[in-house]
Order: structure tokens, then C-alpha cells, then sequence
């Protein structure tokens, strides 16, 4: 029994023309690809004339089907794993199917790409030789901890926002301290509405309870050694 292999392929965030040769490249020779949603993951292969049978694996069935795709990649398998947007594994499902394969010493390689964090983080202008990525907050419970811990991370913090939870965290952040730290809003990155606004928790509040927020948003917050960070640079 030889091991077959499994491919993380990042796709774009959002601008098909983000995709990578090697991921198209790549996802045309796989035997088939582990796709979190079959019917947006259609809408890339169409535009790139990938064939490779789609199958369903998302975080309501990766628990029940890991053991079978573990069984079909011992057996030579060579499958590709890809979310809707971005990076498999990271906010997205990818995480277990990989740590699988570890432990069941089956090759795991990535096929790096698009990752919405990164372009937020860049267009944020804060300080980036450190910073935490937090990925979603929590829905409710450990909500407000889970604040308070990023407001008082010494780096750089990122996130990622829902819409219709975006003005509260905002408000969230400025009644529990964030005080004159910048923050910075990216939405809709690499899409054609794409937008990044910059400044106090006070002004970014103002901005989106007069424009109703929409898309998918990226949340940068200035760590508490800001003020070092900009001395130290100039």
C-alpha cells in the first residue's frame, strides 16, 4: 500500500485572476478536490476549464468523513483540499484533514495564494514585524474577553468581521479601551468595491452607523506599543 498525497490549495479571496498556475495546475491533476461549498468552487473551475470531480467537505461533515479520504489517500489517493476564499485551514476547514495526515504519514504540501488577512494588514500601515491573527471572533460567549485580550496585545491584531456585527465590535472596542489607536477596515479586498478605512474607533463608528457596512470585513487594531513602534521608525 503506497500513500497518496494531499494538496492545500489556496484560491482568491475574491479577483479569479489571483489564482496561482501551480493552483490551477495542480487541482487539474488531482484525482479529486475536497471543496468546502461544490457550488462556488463550479464557479472557479468554469472560469479555469478544471474537470476534477468535486466533492463536498465542510465543517458540519469533516469529522465523519476523515477516516474514509485518510483510507482512499493510504491507497494512493492524490487529493486536493480547497476552501471557498483563500487558505484551507486558516478560519476555513483544511486544519484537521491535515493534522490527519500527519499523524497517518501522509504527505501534506500547500500550494501558497491569496489570504485575506495579509492585504488588510499591509493596507493598514500599522507596524507588522508582529501581530496575532485572531480569525472570527466568538459569537457570544467569550466575546467581550476575547476584546480585552486584543486590546492588550502589545503587536498589531487582526481579525476577521461579519457585517451586521461590525458597528458593535467597534463600539465594543472603543468602550473598552481602545481609545486614540488607529484602526483600520478593509472590505470586499481584491473585488471591485474594495475599500480600506483608517482611524479612531469615534470616526470608524460615525463612518458605518451614516453607510450601513456590506461585504466581508478585515478589522486591524494598533497594538498597545504603537507609540514605541512609531518612534522607533522615524
Amino acid at each position: 500500500m503506497s500513500n497518496g498525497k494531499l494538496y492545500l490549495v489556496a484560491t482568491p479571496v475574491g479577483n479569479l485572476a489571483d489564482m496561482t498556475f501551480r493552483a490551477v495546475e495542480t487541482l487539474k491533476m488531482a484525482d479529486a478536490v475536497l471543496a468546502e461549498d461544490t457550488r462556488n468552487s463550479k464557479i472557479l473551475f468554469n472560469h479555469y476549464g478544471i474537470q476534477t470531480p468535486l466533492e463536498s467537505l465542510h465543517q458540519h461533515n469533516e469529522h465523519h468523513r476523515l477516516t474514509g479520504i485518510i483510507e482512499r489517500l493510504k491507497k494512493g489517493a492524490v487529493l486536493a483540499q480547497i476552501s471557498d476564499a483563500g487558505t484551507p485551514g486558516i478560519s476555513d476547514p483544511g486544519f484537521l484533514l491535515a493534522r490527519a495526515c500527519v499523524e497517518n504519514d501522509i504527505p501534506v504540501e500547500v500550494i501558497p495564494g491569496a489570504t485575506a488577512f495579509i492585504p488588510a494588514l499591509l493596507k493598514s500601515g500599522f507596524a507588522l514585524h508582529r501581530f496575532v491573527f485572531e480569525g472570527f471572533l466568538p459569537q457570544k460567549k467569550g466575546r467581550q474577553t476575547k476584546l480585552l485580550q486584543m486590546l492588550a496585545q502589545p503587536c498589531t491584531v487582526v481579525f476577521y468581521e461579519s457585517p451586521h456585527k461590525l458597528l458593535k465590535t467597534l463600539q465594543a472596542l472603543k468602550e473598552l479601551g481602545a481609545g486614540e489607536r488607529k484602526i483600520s477596515v478593509s472590505r470586499e479586498l481584491t473585488k471591485k468595491f474594495e475599500e480600506t478605512l483608517n482611524g479612531s474607533a469615534d470616526e470608524l463608528i460615525d463612518h458605518f452607523s451614516k453607510h450601513a457596512p456590506k461585504g466581508e470585513f478585515v478589522v486591524v487594531l494598533q497594538g498597545t506599543d504603537y507609540k514605541q513602534e512609531e518612534a522607533a521608525d522615524e
